[in-house]
C-alpha cells in the first residue's frame, strides 16, 4: 500500500527557498503583486503607463506605499493611483490568503519547474483578475523568470559548508493533456554561519 504524501511539496520547496534568501521569497512575490496591479491600473486607463492613446480614458498618478503581511515576510507594496476615481484591488484585499497562497505557489513553481506564460496566465485566473492583455502576461513571466534565473546562477562563495544534504522530490506535472511524474533534486546546504541555503536543483 502506498503511503500518502503528507509534505505539500510548493510549500516545502517555498519554505526552502525562504530559509535560504530570506529576501529572494519576498521580492518575487512583490514583483508579481505589483506587475498585476500595474496590468490591471493600464486596462482601467485604457492605455500603458506613459502610452499616448486615443482610447485613454484615465490616467495614471503615481503609487501609494501600503504594507502587504505574508508568509514570506512583510511586503511594501507600491499601489497605482488614478487620476479621476480610484484603484481598488479586490483580488488583494478581499481574498487576501488565497491571493498570497497563489503568488507563492506560482513562485515556488516556477523556480522548480521553469517559468511560463500558462502558469502566469493561470494565476491571474485564480486570483479573479480581469483584462490583463497576453502581453502582459508574458511580460510578467519574463520578469519572474529573470529573478529566477538570477538566483540560480549567483555565486556559491558562502563555502565551505559544514552539511550537504539532497533531497528527492516527486511532483505530478500535466504534460501534454496527460499526468506524468517530475522527480527534482534539491541540494541544500548549512553554510560556516549555519545558514541553510539552497544550492540548486535538477
Amino acid at each position: 500500500m502506498a503511503v500518502p504524501n503528507s509534505v505539500d511539496p510548493m510549500a516545502w520547496l517555498a519554505e526552502q527557498i525562504q530559509a535560504s534568501d530570506p529576501n529572494l521569497l519576498r521580492s518575487m512575490v512583490k514583483t508579481m503583486a505589483e506587475t498585476l496591479m500595474s496590468a490591471e491600473a493600464d486596462s482601467l486607463c485604457g492605455a500603458a503607463y506613459g502610452e499616448r492613446s486615443t482610447q485613454r480614458a484615465n490616467r495614471r498618478n503615481g503609487y501609494r506605499s501600503r504594507d502587504w503581511d505574508t508568509r514570506a515576510g512583510t511586503v511594501e507594496l507600491a499601489i497605482p493611483k488614478l487620476r479621476s476615481g480610484t484603484y481598488f484591488r479586490d483580488w488583494l484585499l478581499q481574498r487576501r490568503r488565497r491571493a498570497e497562497q497563489a503568488l507563492i505557489s506560482v513562485v515556488a513553481t516556477s523556480y522548480l519547474l521553469g517559468v511560463s506564460t500558462r502558469r502566469v496566465d493561470k494565476l491571474i485566473e485564480q486570483l479573479g483578475v480581469q483584462h490583463i492583455l497576453k502581453s502582459q502576461v508574458s511580460e510578467m513571466a519574463k520578469m519572474l523568470d529573470g529573478q529566477v534565473e538570477a538566483f540560480r546562477t549567483r555565486p556559491l562563495d558562502g563555502g565551505p559548508y559544514a552539511f550537504v544534504w539532497l533531497d528527492a522530490l516527486t511532483q505530478k506535472v500535466r504534460e501534454d493533456g496527460r499526468t506524468v511524474n517530475v522527480h527534482v533534486l534539491v541540494a541544500t546546504v548549512v553554510n560556516a554561519d549555519g545558514r541553510r541555503e539552497i544550492l540548486g536543483r535538477r
